[in-house]
């Protein structure tokens, strides 16, 4: 988390959970309500609530989902677009909802940074050749990347937004290891510790017989969480709205003309819950 305009956009989205916890807690609760119908269903709409959830309560903000049918022609990892209003900047976005665990902060389609540690020794800790591996464009996204993670632990149902902080990981690192530990595991890993010897990151998943998709920088929210920023200010509750799955199922067998009656029940519902909180005005 260290392009200026991103921070800013966390910042204040930190300020508002904290004002008005329970319209995340509502969103969260939605999107995550999704795995009731599919296990990945919730990644893809998460994206278009987030989007629609700033749009709705963030007025000096605006959000734009870019769409799945644009991923080819992205230049870089982009599930919605930012503008800060005021100031007219714009910044992309890559949404992850995951479990409580492993979490991809990039993808490395064409296993850049793998290939450029497998041509270098087992184990560095040499500050130099530590900042010669940041530096190489390689590794150009690292300081570019704007994740916002949605994490979430279905047992104990609770969740959280927990921003992986790039620049402090980048500072801390001073150790890159090779290592090769998990059952069945066909690709060694990369893996980032602190002097304290505490674990940051990692590149994983790295020659042409992995999955492009997966080939990329790994962290993980428990072993890592220093790393990490709560913005819902720690872990929420969450709950399953049943209601949500039975309008879904009602509203793929119904018309067009039902679902903009549905459409505007909604929007008067949205315009209450802003009103009575205040989100979302001057």
């Amino acid at each position: 988390m260290a392009n200026g305009p991103y921070r800013e956009f966390i910042a204040r989205l930190a300020l508002l959970f904290e004002k008005y916890p329970d319209l995340i807690s509502t969103t969260l609760s939605n999107i995550f309500t999704m795995r009731l119908i599919g296990n990945k269903t919730h990644g893809d709409l998460a994206e278009i609530a987030i989007a629609e959830f700033i749009n709705q309560y963030m007025y000096d903000f605006r959000s734009i989902h870019m769409g799945k049918d644009l991923y080819r022609a992205k230049t870089r990892e982009e599930d919605i677009k930012i503008i800060n209003e005021i100031t007219s900047e714009e910044f992309p976005v890559s949404l992850k909802a995951y479990g409580d665990g492993p979490l991809q902060l990039s993808t490395d389609k064409e296993s850049r940074m793998f290939s450029l540690l497998v041509r270098g020794p087992d184990e560095i800790s040499s500050k130099k050749k530590i900042a010669d591996i940041l530096q190489n464009p390689a590794f150009s996204g690292f300081y570019e990347m704007n994740v916002l993670p949605l994490i979430y632990n279905e047992n104990e149902r609770k969740c959280n937004m927990l921003v992986f902080d790039f620049l402090k990981a980048s500072e801390s690192i001073a150790r890159i290891a090779k290592e090769s530990i998990g059952k069945g595991r066909k690709h060694p890993v990369y893996r980032f510790y602190d002097s304290c010897g505490g674990y940051i990151c990692e590149v994983r998943y790295g020659d042409a017989a992995a999955n492009a998709l997966q080939r990329g920088l790994w962290t993980h929210t428990k072993n890592g969480i220093k790393y990490f920023t709560s913005v819902t200010n720690g872990w929420i509750d969450y709950s399953h709205n049943h209601v949500l799955v039975m309008l879904f199922s009602h509203a793929l067998v119904s018309s067009r003309v039902g679902h903009e009656k549905a459409l505007d029940k909604i929007k008067e519902d949205i315009d209450s819950l802003r009103k009575k909180s205040g989100a979302g005005t001057k």
